[in-house]
């Protein structure tokens, strides 16, 4: 995989913006969560794929019953997730299940596909079979679904990080129409619903799920075009989005899809802020994936006591739920792996917190009553109602918007060096 190829693409640039508790109970007094079927399996297409009956580890969301706290989410989500040599899928798999934490796994479908099949990829505004992350080979294929069939049947999302990973005002997917977006998701989907005929593992088990259902939700590559796929999306019937840039205050929808962007964060030690994201804090940092040696180990605790103080002033303020992105890389020794080992550990396991994946936050707010998140939406960065909690949301507010409506004004970021849009 050439996942890091992009990103140095990107740092060169100078490109803008890209990107649970211990036990099954999903947190301390959570729902408990829902086993599937075992005998439903329908093979779909060419058997890449199957319907295998309802997703095992997914809690079923309840409303808030008036004057009670929201539980915290807190959202590890990685993107052009698949399995390479660092076997770094199979490694927070591990970390997940230990820690009762389910996360949102984008897969790139380039990597369902074999280098020998590239032009199968006609990518908008680019020659057939071109990729800025390259393509896959067999054993990384069988490699990269195995832990896709794994991480479905523990609970965890499988998105899409669409294929190509084109960036910069050059033909990137900034540029992009909404026809060329439902090109690259149309796509995408296929390249996972038939990686069996593509790479010749005919004999390989399926995943465990229909990507049609499945695929409820992305992040752009680099946080570009946006508006253009917010729109192709909507029309396709999705249900979120997280390739923005938000503060961490409870979301709203954006063209009927739940914006659960990034989200500015503190820089420990400076005086600005910088999106929730490993490359982010990289490109703050040394701005290379092969900063100084020396400083690896203080990287990766400044990016850790960020995460973990964005935690803190959410947990103990307004209980917005936090996002957090990732990617898959040794960047600086593999300093932000860690990190987000130690940033897992630390907050999953705490009282009334759940660490899950995208769809099963969308899931829960969809389930509240609109008239709640919209005074949920009323509560800045860190603050706690006043009153506290009982008090707050004892009765139902008059005149409220539905949950689809637009969100009160976020108050601006300040300006500084880490308010830049830019991710791997």
């Amino acid at each position: 995989m050439a996942v890091a190829a992009g990103v140095a693409a990107a740092l060169v640039a100078g490109l803008a913006g890209c990107s649970g508790s211990g036990d099954p109970a999903a947190g301390a007094g959570g729902p408990k969560r829902v086993g599937a079927p075992k005998s439903v399996v329908r093979l779909i297409g060419d058997g890449s794929t199957a319907y295998t009956g309802a997703q095992p580890g997914l809690s079923k969301p309840e409303r808030l019953k008036p004057g009670q706290k929201p539980p915290q989410f807190v959202v590890f989500s990685w993107d052009g997730a698949g399995e390479d040599s660092q076997k770094l899928f199979s490694h927070f798999r591990k970390v997940g299940k230990k820690h009762g934490a389910t996360m949102t796994y984008f897969l790139s479908g380039v990597y369902m596909l074999p280098q020998e099949k590239a032009k199968l990829y006609v990518p908008p505004g680019h020659a057939p079979g071109r990729s800025d992350i390259g393509f896959n080979d067999t054993e990384g294929i069988r490699a990269t679904v195995r832990e896709l069939r794994g991480a479905w049947q523990e609970g965890n999302e499988i998105g899409t990080h669409f294929n190509g990973h084109f960036c910069g005002p050059q033909s990137g997917v900034g540029t992009w129409s909404v026809e060329d977006w439902k090109s690259e998701i149309a796509q995408a989907k296929a390249f996972v619903k038939q990686w069996k005929t593509n790479a010749g593992l005919t004999t390989e088990k399926p995943l465990p799920f229909d990507y049609e259902t499945e695929l409820i939700g992305a992040r752009t590559p680099c946080l570009e075009g946006r508006d253009n796929f917010v729109r192709a999306a909507s029309e396709l019937g999705w249900r979120y989005d997280t390739s923005g840039v938000n503060n961490q205050v409870w979301p709203g929808k954006d063209q009927g899809l739940w914006d659960l962007s990034l989200q500015m964060i503190p820089v420990p030690g400076r005086a600005f802020e910088t999106l929730s994201m490993d490359y982010n804090f990289l490109v703050n940092q040394s701005g290379t994936t092969k900063g100084a040696p020396s400083m690896h180990q203080f990287w990766g605790n400044q990016f850790r006591d960020g995460m973990i103080q964005a935690f803190e002033r959410a947990y103990n303020g307004n209980r917005a739920p936090l996002i957090i992105g990732n990617h898959f890389e040794s960047w600086n020794g593999g300093t932000y792996m860690r990190a987000i080992e130690e940033t897992i550990a630390n907050v999953c396991g705490r009282s009334e917190v759940r660490c899950v994946s995208f769809r099963q936050l969308a899931d829960w707010l969809d389930a509240q009553d609109p008239a709640v998140l919209a005074k949920l939406r009323t509560l800045k960065v860190g603050e706690a109602p006043k009153a506290g909690w009982t008090a707050f949301l004892a009765a139902q507010p008059s005149g409220a918007p539905a949950s689809g409506a637009a969100s009160p004004a976020v108050p601006a970021v300040p300006a500084g060096p880490g308010a830049r849009r830019q991710a791997g």
